[in-house]
């Protein structure tokens, strides 16, 4: 059985996946202590480091590859916000740009089979001849890994998201390549938000499901209630009466998502760290006079209804919004398991 080591690992969605293909979760590494909680929470057999991997020697996970009798992939999904269009107050020496560098050293020193990397499209925008995945790339080429890399959408993979992803996967068995569509055009049909949220129970602005907690949808202000209670399925802001608009809105047509509603019959727009705010995404319920809980938003990003999150509410929607989708993981969680088992 692969091993595999989930480095930035935050709340789990690359293992929820992998593990879901058959992959064996042996290690898990984040800084952040609500992600780390999560993941022990959901992945009891795994190894956890919680801390900061640029002060972390690439010894701490030596007694875990040792054993090399199975194959072991590193996954090095490093904190995207540096490469991301929602961040507009990227610093030209955004400490996190260098974290690919601080994953490579693990790759470096310990060269495993396999290697998983995912992140927004725009990292390899970032000084596309000397940036942090060029160099990554030239390290992987001079350690004799055969790689592939694609911008692929998430839609592909049944994730009911508009969310495009940069992904890297690399062997050092033999050539590699990632996984064809499975939805799409002669294909089967892409998920829609209905196909993952319709059975869910029903909630009003700031409850929480007494069954679970984790169907907690925020509270919304009089005046937002007004605002989504005049909009239609699908809709936005220009269906709304002009003493509800904002000034800021009034003459600017951009930004169209915000204060939406999602649609019941079409994938839901890319989830962000803010994917439970009402004002920050096309992030309303539907049908319901809210926006979507925390539960839905997990469930859009295809983690499984019984899958656990601690920490506040703003907390779990990060770490939702940050997580790979575990059903993409799962797509190519079970393309690495076929070319080893081709391997053996």
């Amino acid at each position: 059985m692969i091993k595999v080591f989930d480095f930035f690992s935050g709340c789990g969605g690359t293992s929820c996946g992998f593990r879901q293909a058959g992959l064996d979760i042996v290690f898990g590494l984040d800084f952040d202590a609500d992600s780390a909680n999560t993941f022990r929470k959901n992945f009891p057999r795994a190894t956890f480091e919680c801390g900061d991997i640029r002060l972390m020697h690439t010894s701490v996970i030596s007694p875990l590859v040792q054993d090399r009798s199975n194959p072991i992939l590193f996954s090095g999904c490093a904190p995207c916000q540096p490469f991301s269009r929602q961040n507009r107050q990227k610093k030209q020496q955004d400490s996190r740009t260098n974290l690919l560098y601080e994953f490579s050293r693990f790759v470096k020193d310990h060269l495993p089979d396999y290697i998983f990397i995912e992140n927004v499209p725009g990292m390899q925008k970032i000084k596309e001849s000397d940036g942090p995945l060029c160099e990554f790339i030239n390290l992987i080429k001079l350690l004799d890994y055969k790689y592939d890399v694609q911008v692929i959408p998430a839609l592909w993979f049944g994730v009911p998201q508009t969310r495009e992803r940069l992904v890297l996967l690399a062997s050092r068995l033999s050539p590699i390549s990632l996984p064809e569509a499975t939805h799409g055009e002669d294909k089967k049909p892409y998920s829609t938000v209905r196909d993952w949220i319709g059975n869910l129970p029903p909630i009003s602005a700031g409850e929480i499901d007494e069954n679970d907690k984790c169907h907690h949808a925020a509270n919304l202000t009089p005046i937002n209630l007004k605002r989504i209670s005049t909009t239609p399925e699908g809709g936005g802001r220009e269906h709304w009466p002009p003493n509800l608009w904002l000034d800021c809105h009034k003459n600017h047509k951009g930004h169209t998502d915000v204060y939406g509603r999602l649609a019941w019959d079409k994938p839901a727009s890319g989830l962000t760290t803010r994917c439970i705010s009402y004002s920050n995404g096309r992030f309303g319920h539907p049908e319901q006079n809210r926006a979507i809980s925390a539960r839905e938003a997990a469930c859009l990003q295809t983690f499984p209804v019984d899958f656990k999150f601690e920490g506040a509410l703003s907390s779990i929607a990060r770490q939702i919004g940050n997580a790979v989708p575990p059903l993409m993981a799962r797509h190519i969680g079970e393309s690495i398991k076929k070319h080893a088992l081709a391997e053996t």
